[in-house]
């Protein structure tokens, strides 16, 4: 579900709700009001708050249903935002769904990481070829790196194209490499992900590549150095 379209029907969950109080969020009410029945509907770390999870989105509602709210709860005490965790969580799983058949992955030969990350990458963009430039080091320094497309350009360009090509060819690896270095490859086409990468980065935030997604969801946007991401997981 489009962000903006999860955010006006949560407005109207607010303004249409005269459930009347219960100990948990009334299903069926949800689910008539979304659109959709909701993955998750489970006691948030506020008293009296339920989360309430569809897709990537994650939206706090009150018992009778007649209140939401989109947005960060901070607990004040701890000095903590106890939401993006949840978040982090959420995103995690999502990238998991994906499955490592519908990634381009590149790791050590023979050697198993210590360490995975999920990096959403654009053909074209500089700061992505950089950090493909150094996949060596990645690979050296423990991570394994598994790609998903996030052409920035949208769906349907060049950029989207090129992404099809790497996908399409017998030799992905190789593809990716030489497509990053500016190589122009001739256009490939087949059953791809590439628009299922593109929307399920839309959907989690992905604004900009590359945008690393770490073991528990975190999201790093940028280049990140090898060594400096490995201290990152291991302080993770």
């Amino acid at each position: 579900m489009a962000r903006s379209c999860f955010f006006a029907l949560a407005a109207l969950l607010a303004l249409t709700s005269d459930a009347v109080a219960s100990d948990e969020p009334d299903l069926e009410l949800l689910t008539s009001v979304l659109g959709v029945k909701p993955e998750i509907v489970a006691p948030s770390p506020v008293p009296g708050l339920f989360e309430v999870v569809v897709g990537a989105q994650l939206l706090y509602v009150n018992a009778d249903g007649r209140f939401a709210i989109n947005g960060s709860v901070i607990d004040i005490a701890a000095g903590q935002d106890v939401t993006e965790p949840r978040r982090a969580e959420i995103r995690a799983g999502l990238v998991d769904r994906v499955g490592e058949d519908n990634m381009v992955i590149f790791e050590s030969e023979g050697q198993k990481g210590d360490h995975t990350v999920t990096v959403f990458t654009d053909i074209d963009c500089g700061y992505c070829r950089k950090l493909h430039s150094e996949i060596d080091r990645y690979n050296e320094a423990g991570i394994k790196v598994r790609y998903l497309f996030f052409p920035r350009s949208g769906l349907n360009t060049p950029s989207y194209d090129k992404a099809v090509t790497v996908w399409c060819s017998e030799d992905r690896l190789d593809a990716m490499t030489r497509a990053k270095r500016g190589e122009n490859l001739a256009n490939l086409a087949c059953a791809n992900p590439v628009s299922e990468h593109y929307q399920l980065g839309s959907d989690i935030g992905v604004r900009g590549t590359p945008a690393i997604l770490l073991e528990d969801g975190t999201m790093v946007p940028g280049y990140v150095p090898a060594e400096r991401l490995k201290a990152m997981l291991e302080a993770g």
